[in-house]
């Protein structure tokens, strides 16, 4: 049987919590100093912004974390027109996913003809009724000026867009060249609804490069990073925004984010911010929505803008580098697009 503690026996109870609580906050203490002092040692999934509010980046493993899986998805509350190719009341799936998959099947690899470009579900069992499950899969005359007959909240349908292996190619006109970007609908439908937007307003300004990093001896030609060097700055990159004059821009949702690599084009946040990388940046996680990528030989432009002469300033605590003269660029359609 157990017995009661004495005076004595509690008071020296009570020391040993204090003595441990003590050890506990000086241990804390060490740990905080720690990272302070060393910056590379953070290891955390989220990664700060690299616009005005940020500019530094939380490092993680140089390793990568694990391929980007496949992904499929839409834009709620859309219906969008076309010819179809499969009719939905004839052909019902149970989630979005399975409509896009069914239309991305239709898409042929190497460069084969896509006889599905876009798709369109009823997900809502209550405003769909009888309608429910139905999976639309569509061709449209023009891919990068897709038939749409309606959005808002009442919109009962849920669309997406499938672009083929040749299509869904933008270019960024620059007075350094043009850099062609392939999008990416099924990982980022927001994202590239925004781009077509672009598409369809001749005349418009306020896009440009404002920063410019390059590579450095951090990163090899081929986007690598080097064994024991730092991971910035320089951060390889060139970051503008995509936010123009004439265009409401609202605010991107998260969508599907996927590892950073070399040619990567990704928003900052819900954009319009929005950077090129130079490098694989695989210490950043899948922190960033990517919704394209710079197709590979279009890529000494962007090493080329990022070499043009800048200044350097502190965003945050971090030191960036800014272009003296900021690169214009407007969002353009590439003839080969089939």
């Amino acid at each position: 049987m157990g017995r009661r503690q004495s005076d004595s026996e509690l008071g020296r109870f009570a020391l040993l919590v204090l003595f441990l609580m003590g050890a506990i906050f000086c241990c804390m203490v060490y740990l905080f100093l720690s990272v302070v002092s060393n910056p590379n040692s953070i290891n955390v999934d989220s990664v700060s912004e690299l616009g005005e509010n940020g500019g530094e980046v939380a490092l993680g493993s140089e390793e990568e974390d694990g391929e980007d899986g496949e992904c499929c998805g839409g834009i709620e509350h859309l219906e969008l027109w076309g010819d179809a190719v499969k009719w939905g009341s004839q052909f019902k799936v149970n989630y979005s996913e399975e409509c896009c998959m069914a239309c991305k099947s239709m898409c042929g690899d190497q460069g084969g003809p896509c006889l599905c470009d876009s798709w369109v579900f009823c997900g809502n069992r209550v405003a769909c009724g009888l309608r429910f499950g139905e999976c639309w899969l569509k061709k449209q005359k023009d891919t990068l000026e897709p038939d749409r007959k309606d959005s808002g909240d009442l919109v009962m349908w849920t669309s997406g867009f499938i672009f083929g292996e040749r299509g869904g190619i933008v270019g960024l006109e620059t007075e350094y060249g043009v850099l062609r970007i392939k999008l990416f609908p099924d990982c980022a439908p927001h994202s590239v609804a925004y781009i077509l937007e672009m598409l369809q307003v001749p005349h418009y300004a306020g896009c440009h490069f404002y920063r410019a990093e390059d590579r450095g001896s951090f990163w090899d030609l081929l986007g690598n990073h080097v064994e024991n060097a730092p991971f910035g700055p320089p951060f390889a990159l060139i970051q503008g925004t995509l936010e123009a004059h004439g265009i409401i821009f609202k605010n991107i949702p998260t969508e599907v984010s996927h590892t950073v690599r070399r040619g990567s084009v990704a928003w900052i946040g819900s954009g319009p911010e929005f950077f090129i990388s130079l490098a694989n940046h695989f210490e950043w996680k899948k922190a960033y929505t990517v919704f394209g990528s710079v197709l590979p030989e279009d890529m000494e432009i962007a090493e080329k803008i990022a070499l043009l002469p800048s200044k350097q300033e502190v965003w945050s605590s971090i030191n960036v580098s800014v272009l003296e003269r900021t690169v214009d660029l407007w969002v353009r359609r590439i003839k080969s697009n089939s």
